[in-house]
């Protein structure tokens, strides 16, 4: 049995992961708890089984595509019959920050608080999808040694693809019954995405909707699988994040931008998400550290 190719370049600066694709024909490589200091694209080709990722867990079958951000945490519980294609990449090989409209995957593919980590690849995608992972294993062949001009680009291309993919797939899979449901849940983005700077209570964003805090609750875990804290503090974590990805701002300013005037505690509570803190999450990821060189 021949193996199925690994293609790995690191950052000679630090040692890190800059990008990385390889085939997979068993879990040996998810089986256990991810948090990696990179981005996660990974297509299971064939197999069914259960992801955990963050607070939920979600059933899934062949043919989905999953989109982890650095340091969010997912492993796959499968059977025997698993299978695909993964491609990871740091953000100092690429960073879909500085350029967010380039690839529109910022929201939709990553850091969606509101959504499953995954989608279903159609029919018209797979064929595509599969000649830009050829072509990234071509170019990993092919180049010359430290010569990788074509690979963002085809990472790019393929960002794209599974964002627009993503995108046409954003209707709720479970039809709600409650005709109230629908416009609440817009709703509880809306408020979220408006004041989760300042409000960090979840009766804060009962008061808002003009609930009671165990409506909110049940709304919450019922469409998101999280509860409503879960979802206002990811939503200041990923807020926090990209402010470590791209500036060199203090963590003591980002705290207070985001409604914290305790740095200790806001550092707490950005460990109990990411289970680092923020200045080692700036190190091994934040582009912030390498601001004012050009890129």
């Amino acid at each position: 049995m021949v193996e199925n190719p690994v293609f790995t370049l690191t950052n000679h600066q630090n040692g890190h992961l800059a990008f990385k694709l390889f085939w997979f024909e068993d879990n040996r490589h998810f089986d256990h708890l991810q948090r990696n200091n990179f981005y996660s694209l990974i297509w299971v080709t064939s197999g069914s089984g259960l992801l955990r990722a963050d607070f939920a867990e979600h059933v899934f079958s062949e043919n989905t595509v999953f989109a982890f951000a650095p340091y969010q945490p997912f492993m796959f519980s499968v059977g025997t019959d698993f299978s695909g294609v993964a491609v990871q990449f740091h953000t100092d090989f690429y960073c879909i920050h500085r350029n967010p409209k380039e690839t529109n995957c910022d929201t939709t593919l990553f850091n969606n608080v509101y959504q499953p980590p995954f989608f279903k690849m159609g029919e018209d995608l797979q064929t595509s999808y599969s000649q830009i992972l050829d072509n990234m294993k071509t170019e990993l062949q092919n180049a010359p040694t430290g010569n990788y001009e074509l690979l963002v680009p085809l990472l790019k291309i393929l960002l794209v693809a599974a964002s627009r993919q993503k995108q046409v797939l954003q209707t709720p899979e479970n039809q709600l019954v409650d005709s109230s449901a629908p416009f609440l849940l817009r709703k509880l983005k809306t408020v979220i995405e408006e004041n989760f700077r300042q409000k960090h209570s979840p009766s804060d964003y009962a008061e808002l909707l003009h609930i009671t805090p165990n409506a909110l609750s049940k709304l919450a875990k019922t469409h998101f699988q999280k509860t409503p804290t879960e979802l206002i503090h990811e939503r200041i974590i990923i807020e926090a994040k990209r402010e470590l990805y791209m500036t060199s701002k203090p963590v003591k300013e980002i705290a207070w931008h985001l409604g914290y005037s305790d740095e200790f505690y806001f550092s707490r509570v950005f460990k109990n998400y990411a289970e680092v803190s923020p200045m080692v999450y700036r190190e091994t990821v934040g582009f912030g550290r390498a601001e004012g060189v050009a890129g």
